[in-house]
């Protein structure tokens, strides 16, 4: 039986795009909100990283206690033109409120509110979903790269006295991150200078300056040479495997055997991603915790709370140079075949990756002459 989706409701909504203003993690938003990460994403994905208007009651609209004094004027039998009176209403405003909402057998005040909140989202025509012609001029510059900003400017100069074929670029931007605004391809992203699907706030970008630089960070050239030749075991590569809806597992493999863990995660920044190493990596025998190489994302920021909780030295990768732990980026591939782009990572739990690293630890290798990674471990570690 599929379970029935939790809707956000309307304090949650706005604690969710408040802490996203403040430039907060989506892992931070999905544990204050106790939420997945995965489902924090797609719900700011899909308004493109701003915020909503948040929707207001028309000041004309019946209010729920003059609907419950309709309910109680329909109830006693009363006509539709004393109980607009005591309202101070048209008589045809409440005649059409009893009509569009069950006539006077099954009219209720609670059920007719909600249903004209509900009847009542009106979302406007995107300018660019509503103009072909304009709408194509856009699509043509980006597909020459021109940025939004040059491309609004080049229309005002262009039509300086057509205010129909002139728009912002902040509506470029907009219409091309939610598509349900139906009016540019998802694909023309690929034009932009930066490609990011959605609007990041000013607030997150500062704090995330120098987001490459990661504090006291020990290179990789400064590996114990014993790591290096993988002579002995107890030295891993780490990284974190990608799913859908920004959704995200760690994976290890130890050099020696290629033997592969994979550990679930609350999310990818730091204090989720050390504190479920650390919790893994703590199970081991000492003889396997020696070191680990990890690449140059933010997510092992916290290296050295990952060292001082589990006693393993952490290594980090030159820029750009993955295939410095190639090991693990062979595994990642590996792992496609049971984890295909796209899938969401969330929903696996620990034991469910226990068993898919459980079958490429038990397959053989040609690297390792067709011996199994679970096999040279154990032989290793006699």
């Amino acid at each position: 039986m599929r379970r029935k989706r939790r809707e956000y409701s309307a304090a949650e909504r706005r604690e969710l795009w408040d802490r996203w203003k403040r430039g907060e993690s989506i892992s931070d938003i999905g544990r204050a909100l106790g939420r997945a990460p995965g489902t924090i994403h797609e719900t700011i994905r899909q308004h493109g990283g701003v915020a909503p208007p948040e929707r207001r009651r028309s000041r004309l609209a019946l209010t729920i206690s003059e609907r419950e004094e309709i309910s109680r004027g329909v109830a006693a039998g009363e006509p539709a033109r004393r109980v607009a009176a005591r309202l101070g209403r048209s008589p045809s405003t409440v005649t059409r409120e009893i009509v569009r909402h069950g006539g006077r057998r099954r009219y209720r005040a609670a059920e007719a509110d909600k249903r004209a909140w509900a009847n009542g989202k009106r979302p406007q025509i995107c300018k660019l979903a509503g103009n072909r012609a304009l709408s194509g001029l856009v699509a043509e510059k980006l597909a020459e790269d021109w940025s939004p900003e040059q491309i609004a400017g080049w229309l005002k100069n262009l039509f300086p006295h057509d205010q129909t074929m002139r728009v912002s670029h902040e509506t470029i931007y907009l219409s091309l991150f939610i598509q349900a605004r139906g009016a540019l391809k998802r694909e023309l992203i690929a034009h932009l200078r930066r490609t990011r699907s959605m609007r990041r706030p000013r607030s997150a970008q500062r704090g995330n300056r120098g987001q490459g630089q990661i504090r006291d960070a020990v290179s990789i050239r400064e590996r114990p040479a014993e790591a290096d030749d993988r002579a002995v075991p107890g030295h891993w590569e780490g990284d974190l495997l990608a799913g859908a809806a920004n959704t995200h597992i760690a994976t290890l493999v130890e050099r020696h055997s290629r033997f592969v863990m994979l550990v679930a995660v609350d999310g990818k920044d730091t204090r989720s991603v050390t504190r479920a190493l650390s919790e893994h990596v703590r199970r081991l025998p000492e003889q396997l915790c020696c070191s680990l190489t990890w690449d140059r994302g933010v997510e092992m920021a916290a290296h050295a709370r990952f060292t001082i909780a589990t006693d393993v030295k952490v290594y980090f990768c030159d820029p750009q140079s993955p295939w410095q732990r190639g090991s693990n980026e062979n595994a990642n591939g590996l792992l496609r075949q049971y984890l295909p782009k796209g899938t969401d990572l969330s929903k696996l739990t620990q034991p469910q990756l226990d068993a898919i690293a459980a079958k490429l630890n038990t397959r053989p290798r040609q690297t390792l002459a067709f011996k199994t990674p679970a096999a040279t471990l154990n032989a290793a570690l006699r």
